[in-house]
């Protein structure tokens, strides 16, 4: 019998109600992702990326439409039931790093990693920070850190979960090339070990080293499929 997918959405629908008027973020999406894919969802800002994002991650409860992740049915989930799979089943690299501004690089990784819980085979908290090359800064507070630098200790806390989902939101979109490339290489490598990475951004030149670009326009899925002539390795990215 075939594994279940790490994620599946059948027809989502998300609408918002602002102004008045009903606003669609998210229509009819359905959306399959098995366990150890890659997968980068393309397009531009406003075309429904994160709104798909916060769904997965019961952030955001669907409008109507079924909701799946590591086997949970999030459809009708209580909030207890959602907070216990962003505990134990996905993490997050946020655009906005949402670090605890009282706490150091290092308690904020360990942070992630408690609530999480202990599990084995996951590095320690200093070491994660040590791969994001950020082992001379383990001290200090987000506001003595650059954006990039806040990036990557965001990147190292949900590294630090050892949860099987990762979502992340533009987790490139602070970083230098090079720092983003080796961010990149970061999470193929969680891919190696099993973990369902999705990875959302306007960049096209990240698609192109996914093992899937799904593409979003006005809320509705455009195109699911490789990338546009084959996948790139990532040490030739460019952008």
């Amino acid at each position: 019998m075939p594994a279940d997918p790490a994620i599946e959405l059948v027809e989502v629908h998300r609408r918002y109600r602002l102004g008045g008027s009903d606003v669609a973020a998210l229509s009819g999406v359905t959306l399959r992702v098995e366990g150890g894919e890659l997968v980068v969802v393309l397009g531009p800002s406003g075309s429904g990326k994160t709104t798909l994002l916060n769904v997965i991650g019961a952030l955001d409860v669907p409008t109507s439409g079924s909701v799946r992740v590591a086997g949970r049915e999030l459809t009708g989930a209580t909030r207890r039931d959602r907070f216990r799979l962003r505990r134990e089943t996905v993490s997050f690299v946020f655009q906005a790093f949402n670090l605890f501004p009282g706490l150091t690089a290092l308690e904020n990784v360990a942070f992630g990693a408690d609530v999480a819980g202990a599990r084995p085979g996951v590095p320690a908290p200093a070491e994660v920070l040590a791969q994001v090359g950020l082992a001379d800064r383990l001290h200090h507070f987000p506001h003595q850190l650059s954006g990039g630098e806040q990036q990557r200790v965001a990147i190292a806390r949900a590294l630090a979960t050892g949860n099987p989902v990762l979502l992340a939101d533009e987790p490139t979109g602070e970083l230098d090339h090079r720092t983003g490339v080796q961010i990149l290489e970061l999470l193929a490598a969680q891919t190696r070990a099993g973990v369902t990475v999705v990875i959302v951004t306007h960049n096209r030149a990240i698609a192109s080293a996914a093992d899937r670009v799904v593409e979003l326009s006005s809320g509705r899925v455009v195109g699911d499929g490789p990338p546009a002539g084959g996948r790139v390795p990532l040490r030739d990215l460019r952008w």
